[in-house]
């Protein structure tokens, strides 16, 4: 499926979205970050943060350089408790008493379904000591003077995933789940691919978001085509591992390289996390089975 790569912003610099909405990209590029992740400030007075990103200083500096006269933040709002997107958050509450809003720690909405599988691994990039000031509901609301965004849970990239939707824009902070320059990595036991797809689901029944804001890369102007893109990706990874198995049994990581062939060497591993999501999501609904116990590298076959 084709991605938007021409995404280059300066890091550090707030870039004016317009209606009051700003966007910083923290200076942490990598291949799982793009260019850095997307920290936005909302409002012209009492601000919403969303995403405030790594623990690095010059973001810090950059988010508290970018306030003007009279203007506060207010609000400190968290998609989800990965390392690039929850850690400064704690300190930016300190300095300016902001609380801090999501849905809870990094085990909060974990699947049900994975207490019965076994060693799944996963665990990449969590920030264990997230902890939120306010644990926000699905479809609580949140208002600030001239804004408010409204929480939905969107769990699959991770379980406490929220996407935040701001009337006022006609807009949705997306987060990790959708972006236009990458598919999500789904990493279980943390992301789970049931979850993602009914999120997926979710957002495209939700006619009234004419812009996704996603928590990297640039913001996404066609989201519903986005959403439909997505989901027939992760349909399309779905017939290609029935149809590796179909030639015989194999390992996630056998399953991946065999598939993933137009990805980087580099990013075998994680495609080997969102195999492995998908073997949890097919083996729940009976179609696969592993081996012998479950677990990360576990030989599965079709039922």
């Amino acid at each position: 499926m084709e991605h938007d790569q021409d995404f280059n912003p300066v890091a550090g610099e707030p870039d004016d979205l317009g209606n009051g909405l700003r966007r910083i990209v923290a200076p942490n590029p990598s291949p799982m970050t793009f260019r850095g992740t997307n920290t936005y400030l909302l409002g012209q007075r009492d601000l919403a943060v969303i995403d405030p990103g790594p623990p690095d200083e010059t973001h810090l500096a950059a988010i508290l350089d970018a306030l003007g006269a009279g203007q506060r933040i207010s609000h400190i709002f968290v998609t989800h408790s990965h390392a690039d997107h929850s850690p400064l958050a704690m300190t930016l509450a300190q300095i300016t008493g902001a609380p801090i809003h999501a849905f809870g720690d990094s085990r909060a909405g974990r699947a049900a379904h994975m207490a019965r599988f076994g060693n799944l691994g996963g665990g990449e990039g969590l920030d264990m000591t997230f902890m939120p000031d306010i644990h926000l509901s699905d479809g609580e609301t949140i208002s600030g003077s001239d804004w408010s965004l409204s929480a939905l849970h969107t769990p699959g990239h991770m379980g406490n995933h929220l996407s935040f939707a701001w009337s006022e824009g006609q807009a949705l902070f997306s987060g990790d789940l959708v972006m236009g320059w990458a598919t999500s990595m789904v990493s279980p036991p943390d992301g789970d691919l049931t979850d993602f797809m009914s999120s997926l689901d979710r957002l495209s029944q939700r006619d009234q978001d004419q812009i996704y804001y996603p928590g990297h890369g640039d913001a996404i102007e066609a989201p519903q085509a986005r959403v439909a893109a997505l989901s027939a990706h992760r349909k399309s990874r779905e017939a290609q591992i029935r149809d590796a198995l179909g030639a015989g049994p194999a390992s996630p990581s056998q399953i991946a390289r065999a598939i993933y062939t137009d990805v980087s060497p580099r990013l075998l591993p994680a495609a080997e996390r969102n195999v492995l999501a998908h073997l949890i999501d097919l083996t729940i609904r009976n179609v696969t089975e592993p081996q012998g116990e479950f677990a990360a590298d576990a030989i599965f076959s079709l039922r």
